[in-house]
């Protein structure tokens, strides 16, 4: 899978000079509605909130377990930091890493690891409100990562970066499944993270019935596509257009 996405990125970098921002609309992503709670519908922002920790939780649990927390007690960690975090009392704390969800989540994290996790000792695990429901799910996760010698932050970060063009290629399946066009996208996926080679287009256009130009077409949409729902990603986990571009290159660097 990594391989993959390491050919994505220069489909990403590609794109680098097309960005439009319309006027406000980070106002309305979701770590800006969750930063303006105070000033707005506090259902709204709980769940956007809630939509930012159900996306990037397994990020965090390799993070906890690269600290060397064995399995049992990584998905206890995880899961009650989420459950304080979704009381709100850290969240006035945001403000020093305002333009990153990412950034935030982490030192968060540490915090609590540092000083909250000793407290929750004293009272039954698990008794407080749970967002996630980890199970099997995390350390069956876990066992599939492969052995590298990467700090836990470098972890984190190269996991946050997966999971994000995780979550854009399957909007981008579900947007062709949608279409009823999910024999094109099967087709032309391959090309995301490689050129085609000399006649190609050719035989894709046959199985599907479709020019050779036509393929091309196509594919220039797949990438297009691909990119804007990458950089939606993105922008649903900052809060103004000119922190776009840094995080970007941050995610690829995590890549890299």
């Amino acid at each position: 899978m990594l391989v993959h996405f390491k050919g994505c990125m220069s489909v990403i970098e590609q794109s680098r000079d097309e960005t439009r921002v319309i006027s406000g609309w980070f106002k309305t992503t979701h770590w800006s509605v969750v930063l303006n709670a105070g000033g707005g519908d506090p259902a709204l922002a709980g769940g956007a909130l809630a939509t930012l920790c159900q996306t990037y939780w397994y990020p965090l649990y390799t993070y906890v377990r690269g600290l060397g927390h064995g399995p049992e007690d990584a998905e206890d960690l995880t899961q009650e930091f989420f459950a304080r975090l979704l009381e709100k009392q850290w969240l006035a704390q945001a403000d020093a890493n305002r333009g990153r969800f990412r950034s935030f989540l982490l030192t968060a994290l540490r915090h609590f690891l540092a000083n909250e996790w000793r407290r929750t000792q004293t009272v039954k695990r698990g008794g407080g409100h749970r967002l996630l429901s980890l199970d099997d799910t995390a350390e069956a996760l876990y066992a599939q990562e492969p052995a590298s010698d990467l700090t836990p932050e470098k972890l984190y970060e190269r996991r946050w970066a997966l999971r994000l063009f995780e979550r854009a290629l399957d909007r981008l399946e579900q947007d062709y499944q949608a279409a009823g066009r999910q024999d094109v996208y099967q087709a032309l996926k391959e090309f995301l993270s490689a050129e085609a080679k000399d006649g190609e287009y050719a035989q894709v256009g046959e199985r599907l019935g479709m020019s050779q130009g036509a393929v091309a077409a196509a594919v220039h949409r797949l990438r297009q596509r691909y990119r804007d729902l990458v950089r939606d990603e993105i922008a649903q986990t900052i809060t103004d257009a000119a922190g776009l571009e840094d995080e970007m290159r941050s995610l690829l660097a995590a890549l890299g």
